[in-house]
């Protein structure tokens, strides 16, 4: 905040105070002209309709005092809490101080709660209907802005209730997507390939997800593919997971399946980051999460169930 700002913000309020109490001590010494109605009571002289009499009734005392006191209060409060311009207040107090107080208090009780819940291997974690139930919750607040509520995502996001993983279907490959993130490569080939050769190359990337397409022109498109494309998701398109390079045989798309979607991909290039959630989560709330989304897995679905019986 500049010099200019301080000043002004401080002057108006305090202007402002002092005109406040100005105006009630100079109307409290305001005389009013009084007269008398016909019961003998003190008025204003106002009447309205000849016999609606304005009755000179002052304000109760005590209705005074506390304004008085609450604009002491206000004075207390700018001189021990920030309030005017830069001015600190002698407390040292600050919302960000208090929030990443209330925050570490907040993070040491959910430790305190669920640290021996989350000391378990994840693959127990996992038919554990607490740690599921827990990490249902977190996934809703943290992770369904992308993914959605449902974890079935939306475009550009992964769908994490099917079997397919782009960085690997292991516990520990999906714990460590979770925890420290992932960066997906994915470069625009439009300088490499010419417009015609992009689509031949797309038709073929369609025909290894079995889908009817011309076949000559995959024919051509593979030829393309196994001196581009190949280094990645391997001369018979099942992907790399340390690479993140999809299994373009299973016909599941993050960014759109047509044959348009497939051509931008490959001309433009896709650079999808999945965020570490380290720092936002912490190890155990990230524990959490991870349960939640392998529980979604078929054989842990399936054990969970066996585990209710």
């Amino acid at each position: 905040m500049s010099h200019f700002w301080h000043f002004y913000v401080a002057g108006i309020t305090l202007i402002f105070i002092g005109v406040m109490v100005w105006l009630f001590i100079s109307t409290g010494k305001a005389k009013v002209t009084t007269g008398q109605n016909k019961q003998g009571e003190e008025t204003t002289g106002h009447v309205w309709d000849e016999d609606l009499a304005e009755l000179n009734n002052p304000m109760p005392r005590w209705w005074l005092w506390l304004f008085y006191l609450s604009v002491i209060f206000a004075l207390a409060y700018l001189v021990l809490y920030p309030g005017l311009g830069r001015y600190q207040g002698m407390l040292g107090w600050t919302s960000s101080e208090q929030y990443q107080e209330e925050m570490a208090y907040a993070n040491e009780v959910f430790e305190a709660r669920f640290a021996e819940l989350a000391s378990q291997p994840l693959d127990v974690l996992a038919m554990n209907a607490e740690a599921i139930q827990v990490g249902r919750n977190l996934f809703a607040h943290n992770c369904s802005t992308c993914h959605g509520s449902d974890a079935r995502g939306a475009t550009g996001y992964p769908n994490l209730t099917d079997d397919h993983w782009i960085w690997g279907e292991s516990v520990d490959q999906i714990w460590h997507t979770i925890y420290f993130g992932r960066q997906a490569v994915m470069p625009g080939f439009s300088s490499s390939l010419s417009d015609q050769d992009v689509t031949r190359v797309a038709t073929y990337v369609q025909q290894l997800a079995g889908l009817d397409v011309d076949a000559t022109m995959a024919a051509q498109g593979k030829k393309q593919f196994d001196v581009i494309c190949a280094a990645c998701h391997g001369t018979n398109g099942l992907g790399n997971p340390m690479l993140g390079a999809p299994n373009l045989t299973r016909g599941v798309y993050t960014y759109g399946g047509s044959l348009d979607d497939i051509r931008y991909t490959i001309t433009q290039g896709r650079n999808g980051v999945m965020p570490a959630q380290r720092e936002l989560l912490g190890e155990t709330r990230a524990k959490l999460v991870t349960a939640y989304i392998l529980s979604m897995k078929p054989q842990f679905e399936q054990n969970e169930a066996l585990s209710h019986e």
